[in-house]
């Protein structure tokens, strides 16, 4: 594994790249949402206490002539349990996540579609985060591959296959990268990326149920020289359109219940705080 910091021209031109585009051409439809969560069975690296965190959302979701964006902004607050640097205050995370997918049957107009798959997409995107603990993590995350588009008779089914290269950062005077460095570069690994939306109704109720699952492969070793190994994240909700049983506003306010599960946590194991089983209360605000 290489250990070191990506040039910034380099990241910025990526970055600059993916969202122009997707915004050199007009949006054909769009949803746009504010959410909360908020959970007290949350898990961090070397923890072994539950942490409580209320979470903010904004996403934004778009379609246009030669395929649609992405972008999910969380920003996480945790209670004490998951202190900020030098206070007993709990810490402020920000994760931002952008996708843009170029679609076969828009490019071409000709679908790649056998089976139950409907279309082909390459989607490219990237994760920043940051977070005011010790740690002080910047995660800077490029991903790129090929996505199966599954034909469901409503919403969406994508899987996806991502050739990943991430850089991040430590704060700890314990972490053992060479020449007093603060910043990691992870060998290249893998991931295997399933989002779905799923409308449905039960009777007279209006629901969906959504999520993704994150299978990443070994990275190299961490920020102490141990081998990381496969990390598994899942966040999945079912939620209810009470917009539209309370005054008929379909789409507008949805509320529901989630599930986090992730197993070994940024690729750590076999110490406290890297597994997640978390249930969590879900609000949205479609506008």
């Amino acid at each position: 594994m290489r250990r070191g910091i990506p040039t910034r021209h380099h990241v910025v031109t990526v970055l600059t790249a993916a969202l122009a585009a997707g915004s050199t051409q007009a949006a054909t439809w769009s949803d746009t949402f504010i959410g909360y969560r908020y959970g007290t069975q949350f898990a961090e690296p070397n923890n072994p206490q539950d942490v409580t965190k209320h979470v903010l959302q904004f996403t934004y979701v778009s379609g246009y002539s030669l395929g649609q964006n992405f972008l999910n902004l969380d920003v996480l607050q945790s209670d004490s349990a998951d202190p900020a640097n030098g206070s007993s205050s709990g810490a402020t995370e920000a994760y931002l996540v952008y996708r843009h997918q170029l679609q076969a049957g828009k490019v071409f107009d000709d679908p790649v579609a056998f089976g139950p798959v409907k279309d082909m997409a390459l989607t490219a995107g990237f994760d920043l985060n940051t977070k005011n603990t010790a740690f002080a993590p910047r995660k800077r995350q490029l991903v790129v591959g090929p996505t199966v588009k599954f034909d469901v008779p409503r919403g969406f089914v994508d899987l996806s296959l991502f050739y990943s290269r991430e850089w991040n950062h430590c704060g700890l005077d314990a972490c053992g990268l060479p020449g007093n460095r603060n910043a990691i570069t992870f060998d290249p690994y893998y991931q295997v990326n399933l989002a779905w939306g799923l409308p449905f109704e039960a009777g007279a109720v209006p629901l969906k149920f959504q999520g993704f699952y994150n299978y990443n492969g070994e990275k190299g070793d961490d920020y102490f020289g141990v081998a990381t190994k496969p990390e598994q994240l899942m966040r999945t909700s079912l939620m209810v359109d009470v917009g539209q049983l309370a005054w008929g506003g379909e789409n507008t306010l949805w509320t529901g219940v989630g599930y986090e599960y992730w197993r070994n946590k940024f690729g750590n194991h076999d110490k406290a705080g890297v597994d997640t089983d978390a249930l969590t209360f879900n609000l949205e605000w479609h506008f």
